[in-house]
């Protein structure tokens, strides 16, 4: 028996040292799926000049103290040459807890943790909600399903923009508040109402996709199940959370993670709403553009290294997120 064992070990010792190494593994596979590679070359190509090579050029300007008053630049016919030099990780440092890094970073950075739970959880309870209603059979369903799409169809500028005019001095919102003898909050001008008003507007942009989503999730779970729930008595919330949650586990775990990723990044609804005014109402996001091209000088390094933060946060969330969802899972299963 030992002998056998011996053996076998040698053997497999003999196999691993006889497999060939990465290049030869990367030569045969070359050479078997050429044709793979050269039509995924022209993709890898195009996401290396769009995306990875400004990412490392956008690292990199965390690691100096590149602005506008010493990065190469053109003034009439003089060529003005870089003069910005390596500084290490002082930016990050500084945002990190240098003076003043809870007015310029952690304030910030609570904001908009508080803004995407918010935002998020509004998003899919409210697009489950709808979704659930217009799953069942109503008259005029296709007529109250592209009605309720519209906000997600119509561009996201124009839908802001007419926000705006509604919460404004004298906009609709506060005359009819006004008609209901209600307060009047000043929604583009006082730092909780700015806030209040993001979160109502980017609700509204963003429960539809979650609408939809769950909508067509809702329509794949097997009529059988929700029959033979019935028959065995279940209550309404009990078909709901026995059979329809687990059914929509999968579509809710991948828009929850698109609308935690798409609300933490949002630009459009705080910038167009408020501009680069509105401090108490910055997200990260807008913060780092506020500091890389709503100020003089510019400081591109300072807003390069917000966004690596913003892009190490996402990517350690996604990281455990997907880590609890297998959990989660396996412990189902």
């Amino acid at each position: 028996m030992s002998v056998a064992v011996q053996g076998a070990t040698g053997k497999g010792s003999r196999e691993r040292e006889q497999r060939p190494g990465l290049l030869e593994r990367v030569k045969r596979s070359y050479a078997k799926h050429w044709y793979a590679y050269a039509m995924i070359a022209p993709v890898v190509l195009v996401l290396g000049v769009l995306v990875l090579y400004p990412l490392v050029e956008g690292v990199w300007l965390t690691l100096t103290d590149a602005n506008s008053l010493n990065v190469a630049r053109t003034i009439g016919v003089n060529e003005i040459p870089a003069s910005y030099k390596f500084v290490g990780f002082d930016n990050y440092a500084d945002i990190l807890w240098g003076p003043g890094s809870y007015d310029r970073f952690w304030s910030h950075f609570v904001w908009t943790i508080a803004w995407t739970a918010i935002c998020v959880f509004l998003h899919y309870t409210l697009g489950l909600g709808l979704a659930l209603l217009l799953n069942k059979k109503l008259r005029g369903r296709a007529f109250y399903r592209m009605l309720l799409i519209l906000p997600w169809a119509v561009p996201t500028f124009v839908t802001i923009f007419s926000w705006r005019l509604m919460l404004g001095t004298g906009g609709a919102v506060n005359s009819m508040l006004s008609f209901l003898h209600l307060p009047e909050p000043g929604w583009l001008t006082d730092p909780w109402a700015q806030k209040a008003a993001a979160i109502l507007v980017n609700t509204w942009c963003g429960v539809p996709f979650m609408m939809i989503s769950l909508l067509g999730g809702l329509q794949a779970i097997p009529a059988e199940l929700y029959e033979a729930a019935e028959m065995d008595g279940a209550t309404p919330w009990q078909r709901f959370r026995y059979v329809t949650l687990p059914g929509l586990r999968t579509v809710s775990s991948t828009v929850v993670l698109l609308g935690v990723i798409w609300t933490f990044n949002q630009f459009a609804v705080i910038f167009l709403l408020f501009g680069t005014g509105a401090p108490e109402a910055q997200l990260l996001v807008t913060w780092a553009y506020k500091l890389g091209f709503g100020q003089q000088p510019r400081d591109y390094a300072q807003s390069a290294a917000y966004g690596v933060i913003l892009l190490s946060i996402l990517i350690v969330f996604t990281a455990f997120y997907r880590r609890w969802l297998a959990r989660n899972e396996q412990a189902n299963g």
